[in-house]
């Protein structure tokens, strides 16, 4: 059994690379952020509190994330692992996530501040089907349409300038500390995010070992 986290920049790859390593390595994903789309999506109390905090560019609070993924990974269905999207991004998440887990090995995909912007702001969603587009590397064959099932192409509401600002400070001065934490157990691997997908997903499992 394997368990990972993975952790980055919003915009540098991490949904993308998790993917690759559940069909690699047949692991669960649990991505935080899709937890809570889901709880928007349904209107359920959570993701009123949830829209409101992401749309003012500011990270849920610790007490939340925290019982949404400790309840997430009471569910056991991870018989080979698990690679966790999203968490831990603050100093106490961290500590509470250490003291709960064991993990194998934190992968870190470091991304330059501009880059994440372009990508970031260049991020559309299918207001139908909700398949992921960028207009930088996944562009649609009509513009601002979906190739899928033609419903129109949208930039998701916490997609901009104010938020996106709002989400890169609080990651350096916030979620980048706690990367000394897992460090000083050795179990950080740094990964050039600016490679392909591909190249990128193969540097990881060279650092990975597998």
């Amino acid at each position: 059994m394997h368990k990972y986290v993975i952790m980055g920049v919003q915009g540098c790859g991490k949904g993308t690379q998790a993917a690759k390593l559940v069909e690699t390595f047949d692991l669960v994903h649990i991505s935080v952020g899709d937890i809570f789309r889901w709880h928007i999506k349904n209107h359920t109390k959570l993701g009123a509190q949830v829209k409101r905090i992401v749309a003012s560019g500011n990270l849920v609070g610790d007490d939340v994330v925290e019982g949404i993924v400790h309840r997430r990974l009471d569910e056991h269905d991870w018989n080979y692992g698990f690679i966790l999207d999203g968490f831990p991004r603050s100093e106490s998440q961290a500590l509470f996530f250490l003291e709960t887990y064991d993990i194998d090995a934190v992968i870190h995909i470091e991304v330059p501040d501009e880059v994440v912007r372009q990508r970031v702001l260049s991020r559309r969603l299918c207001s139908g089907c909700g398949l992921d587009y960028n207009l930088i590397s996944h562009r649609p064959e009509v513009e601002d349409v979906c190739d899928v099932c033609g419903s129109p192409l949208r930039s998701r509401p916490d997609d901009t300038e104010e938020a996106l600002a709002g989400r890169l400070k609080d990651y350096h001065s916030k979620t980048k500390p706690v990367l000394s934490l897992f460090e000083r157990k050795e179990l950080v691997l740094n990964i050039d995010g600016t490679a392909s997908p591909d190249a990128i997903h193969l540097e990881i499992r060279k650092k990975l070992g597998r």
